[in-house]
């Protein structure tokens, strides 16, 4: 088959690699014009417009956005509309919130134009190991575009399938995000604990601001977490594909120093935790998860502020300075 891609960054090019590969012809487009360039050494047929991408492309047109979610998705859609015709097809394969994609379908059905979302997942792995995809849309286009799937997805019948309709793909890769932020969290808080498992060799204060560590020569490990992660891996109920990336990390960067700890989030641990809400079911692993990488931010550090301002007052309890001394 052929389609037009429009976002070739580390997702969207290395999908456009992956569909190269397999056979099919793509038509990309970035707004980084060295972006372009560089697909088009791989094989791709590169636009230097949205307008340029459409005209490459026979009709019934295929076009799959990899642009960040919100305005840009619905910008993208806007500019192509004018140079699309009845049958061509848009698909979403970005993080898009679902209402957006349920909306988005609803818009572009007048217009006989055919909306597709993907919940893509796979990151920079999907071009060697394949993408999991979550689609929504109508059964007849998803079969049609199936050739593309079947190329994108780990096998032709594995890591992909249609969802339901329109907006279902993103609902589903939502929660599916959500998830990972609970899966990560767990890996982190876990090894946290026994990084800090030689706290009974650590000379800690002692006065009344302080607990003291009970049996202290309980926790006398200096233990090695990249071994640990290893051992892990290999038969373990809680192996995984991300405690791989964990034992990775840890191998290349024992202390892991060349990161801060700020963790982002996109929006879907925001989305997933609202739609929880909305149905009345109980999330607190997944919703504790996000809150902590508000947390990592410093988005806390007003709320921390505070309690040691209501310690002040109630009980002139000095705050302690970082190094674990009563601050003068």
């Amino acid at each position: 088959m052929e389609l037009g891609m429009i976002g070739l960054g580390k997702m969207g090019g290395y999908m456009t690699e992956r569909l190269i590969k397999g056979g099919h012809r793509v038509v990309g487009f970035d707004r980084d014009a060295a972006t372009v360039q560089q697909i088009a050494g791989k094989g791709a047929q590169g636009a230097n417009s949205l307008e340029s991408l459409v005209t490459q492309l026979k009709a019934p047109r295929v076009i799959w956005l990899m642009v960040p979610a919100g305005a840009p998705v619905d910008g993208t859609i806007a500019s192509l509309l004018p140079h699309l015709s009845e049958g061509d097809t848009i698909i979403d394969g970005g993080n898009s919130n679902y209402r957006d994609s349920m909306r988005r379908a609803a818009e572009l059905k007048p217009k006989n134009i055919n909306f597709v979302d993907v919940g893509t997942s796979g990151g920079v792995w999907g071009l060697k190991e394949g993408y999991s995809m979550m689609i929504g849309g109508d059964a007849a286009v998803v079969e049609r575009l199936s050739p593309i799937f079947k190329t994108l997805a780990p096998g032709p019948d594995k890591g992909w399938g249609r969802i339901g309709p329109a907006g279902s793909g993103h609902f589903v890769k939502m929660v599916h995000n959500g998830i990972e932020y609970g899966m990560m969290a767990s890996y982190a808080e876990g090894l946290n604990i026994l990084h800090h498992a030689n706290a009974g060799k650590q000379k800690s204060a002692v006065d009344a601001e302080t607990t003291p560590l009970r049996d202290p020569e309980h926790y006398k490990y200096d233990l090695n977490l990249a071994d640990v992660a290893e051992v892990w891996r290999r038969g373990s109920v809680i192996a995984s594909w991300l405690l791989d990336l964990a034992a990775t990390s840890l191998l290349d960067s024992p202390d892991l120093a060349k990161f801060a700890g700020r963790v982002s989030d996109s929006g879907e641990g925001r989305w997933t935790i609202r739609a929880a809400i909305d149905e009345a079911v109980p999330a607190p692993v997944l919703s504790a998860a996000l809150y902590e990488r508000f947390s990592s931010r410093g988005d806390d550090d007003f709320a921390d502020k505070l309690l040691s301002a209501l310690r002040y007052e109630f009980g002139g309890h000095k705050e302690k300075a970082a190094s674990g001394k009563v601050a003068a």
